[in-house]
């Protein structure tokens, strides 16, 4: 029963894999072959948070309805996205990492980084809570960390150079731990898989609040820790710097940039979530 069980899991990591993967390498192709010149398409890299929360199929069209720019998504990790900023394969990165966005300008990588929205990651597990954490460390994050490392009781991690896992890595080296062993997964994957992989194993990991909900209800997991801090979700959005290379579309960066931070996009993100979830899931924040 238990390889079987672990058979399906498998076989449904490797699809997930290879759909982001062929989704990935397929808008970036049909992005090379329509040019990006014409300043009617450019190509976003962002994390995959954004995609599966389903916040960017939600106000994308209404972006090309305003202003004629089509948008073609690529969903990675934080840490993919901004290498492929540095390649020049993307016109704008919408990311989730400050210090990374920040050198990624330094470096001249990028143009500007601007504020968009944030919302917070939040510690997710078994309703029961098998470790105990929502009474030993209530909404103490490194308190739970450590639980874990001294129950043993199962934790995914990302594993993937995402903001999540950037946001995970921080937390242990707060710590001074090295999280290893049987009970530590890397999973290398996006938060949607993560999250399926977490409810599967019946174990814990840490979510962006957005892709937790639009996900909940087909889960058996439940929020165990919130309210931390330390666990404050900034979301960014920079253009990519078009001195890489000729294809770069920078008028066509800046056009979706502008409209993100505009009263009207601000507006869209701030309502994302209300109907269904009776809260936003990303709270606008361009200064």
């Amino acid at each position: 029963m238990e390889i079987r069980k672990w058979h399906v899991l498998l076989m449904t990591v490797l699809l997930v894999a290879m759909t982001v993967i062929g989704c990935s390498q397929g808008a970036i192709d049909d992005h090379k072959e329509s040019g990006q010149s014409t300043g009617n398409s450019i190509l976003l890299a962002t994390t995959t948070s954004t995609e599966n929360s389903g916040l960017l199929d939600d106000i994308l069209p209404i972006l090309t309805e305003d202003t004629g720019v089509e948008v073609k998504v690529v969903a990675v990790g934080t840490g993919q996205a901004l290498q492929m900023g540095k390649d020049g394969e993307v016109d704008v990165i919408l990311a989730h990492s400050k210090k990374a966005e920040d050198e990624f300008v330094q470096e001249d990588h990028g143009i500007q980084r601007f504020d968009v929205m944030y919302n917070d990651f939040v510690l997710i597990g078994p309703k029961d809570d098998p470790a105990d954490i929502g009474v030993l460390a209530k909404n103490d994050i490194l308190k739970a960390l450590s639980i874990f490392q001294n129950t043993e009781e199962t934790f995914l991690s990302r594993g993937d150079d995402s903001g999540t896992h950037k946001m995970e890595l921080q937390l242990w080296e707060t710590l001074g731990i090295d999280p290893k062993g049987r009970w530590y997964v890397s999973a290398g994957q996006g938060m949607g898989a993560v999250i399926q992989m977490t409810n599967e194993m019946l174990g814990y990991t840490l979510s962006d609040r957005a892709t937790y909900l639009s996900m909940k209800h087909n889960l058996d997991l439940d929020i165990i820790l919130e309210g931390d801090g330390m666990l404050f979700n900034q979301y960014g959005v920079i253009a990519v710097n078009p001195n890489k290379n000729v294809q770069i579309n920078y008028e066509g960066a800046m056009i979706l940039i502008e409209w993100l931070l505009s009263e009207k996009g601000q507006g869209l993100i701030g309502e994302f979530g209300q109907s269904e979830f009776g809260q936003s899931l990303f709270i606008p924040n361009a200064k």
